[in-house]
């Protein structure tokens, strides 16, 4: 008969490059990384488009080093019983600097203004009395005392928000799902839109922090546009799609949009009146890069070892306290039943339960037993096999 045995060291594969300090921390007894394996326990990704890839079976685990995952094909993740992990909140202070910035910077026409500087390249001595004459066309505003309107608090959205704030702006922000956590960390002075449509009305400058959704897709469109202020200066920073193109052009050329900063140019931006087209540098910093790269790393070795999942987009954040003894984690449909079928089957190999964990997430749910024993001593074998049995279970785990 055979016995379970722990699990053999973990094989880390990374498809882009990788912050050495995020690949630091799996330089421990037990983990090896390996860019050529065929059959990874996980992978770090950034930005690699994975929607072509096959998954082999000892795949538990894909981490973005990032808070998009669209180059994930999630849901396919999901059936195969393959954690994916984003790092929310890691490149937030990046993002943060950007938007005001851009939000700063487009204001007093500051883009504009460089640019047209750098055209006067070989006028020798008549250099500053064109600056002079020419300046007035560059003629902006100041940022306080303006309203500021923040779709989406998170991580990003909350720190904006509130640094906005300090900046003598007024804030009004709209979430109806923000967190209990962030909701701590906002500042009370943010006002709170009660729809989109207030905050779209009563806004000088507008900047999205929300996920691309079938619901948000679209979401800056001709209907939203004539709601909102004429002149009104727009941030993106989320995801190219949130706009319509078409309907932005429109608007800009009409003046009911005054200015459209975006990190996503494209060939219909870029032929845009009055955009500010940024080369995706929302998080592009030697600090968050390296921050991205170490939650990651952090999050998959942690559910290597443990089981314990924080801040997947697909599973549900599960932690169970480790000390040290064998641990279950199964992976299963979200039906009646679920979890009685699973200790049913432990119990019946005359084992003992000494904890456990069960939390769900749409169709699909977690648990986790940590049973009684010796880690390193024999346990009643077929336990594994005993669950994999049960209609409905995806992926079970002894650690």
């Amino acid at each position: 008969m055979s016995t379970i045995t722990l699990e053999k060291a973990k094989t880390i594969k990374t498809l882009n490059n990788i912050a050495q300090s995020g690949l630091n921390v799996f330089n421990k007894e037990g983990f090896t990384i390996d860019n050529d394996s065929e059959s990874p326990d996980a992978i770090v990704v950034r930005s690699f488009n994975m929607h072509a890839m096959e998954f082999g079976s000892e795949l538990k685990a894909i981490a973005r080093a990032g808070a998009g995952v669209n180059n994930i094909p999630v849901d396919r993740c999901t059936e195969q019983g393959i954690v994916v992990f984003n790092t929310p909140g890691a490149n937030a202070n990046a993002v943060k600097e950007m938007v005001l910035t851009s939000l700063m910077a487009s204001s007093r026409n500051l883009f504009a203004g460089v640019a047209w500087t750098k055209t006067l390249d070989g006028e020798g001595e008549q250099i500053p009395k064109l600056v002079e004459a020419g300046k007035k066309q560059f003629v902006g505003k100041e940022i306080k005392g303006k309203t500021l309107g923040v779709i989406g608090l998170g991580a990003i959205g909350a720190l904006v928000a509130n640094d906005a704030l300090d900046l003598d702006m007024d804030v009004i922000g709209f979430d109806p799902f923000i967190s209990v956590d962030t909701a701590w960390n906002l500042s009370r002075n943010v006002q709170r839109a009660m729809s989109l449509e207030q905050l779209f009305a009563e806004s000088d400058y507008i900047t999205v922090h929300v996920p691309l959704t079938d619901d948000t897709r679209g979401m800056f469109n001709q209907e939203t546009f004539s709601i909102m202020k004429p002149g009104v200066h727009i941030l993106n920073f989320s995801r190219g799609e949130l706009v319509n193109e078409a309907d932005m052009q429109a608007a800009l050329e009409g003046g009911q949009v005054g200015q459209f900063i975006t990190d996503f140019p494209n060939e219909n931006v870029l032929n845009m009146k009055n955009v500010v087209p940024i080369p995706h540098l929302g998080a592009s910093t030697q600090e968050s890069e390296e921050n991205c790269a170490i939650m990651a790393a952090r999050q998959v070795k942690g559910f290597l070892e443990t089981g314990n999942i924080k801040n997947s987009v697909n599973f549900p954040n599960t932690s169970l306290p480790y000390t040290g003894k064998r641990r279950v984690a199964v992976f299963h449909e979200n039906v009646p039943n679920m979890v009685g079928q699973i200790t049913l089957a432990v119990s019946s190999l005359h084992l003992n339960i000494a904890d456990m964990v069960n939390r769900s997430r749409g169709g699909y749910a977690y648990t986790m037993i940590d049973l009684d024993g010796e880690v390193n001593g024999e346990l009643i074998p077929g336990l594994e096999e005993k669950i994999k049995q049960i209609t409905g279970i995806v992926t079970t785990r002894i650690i």
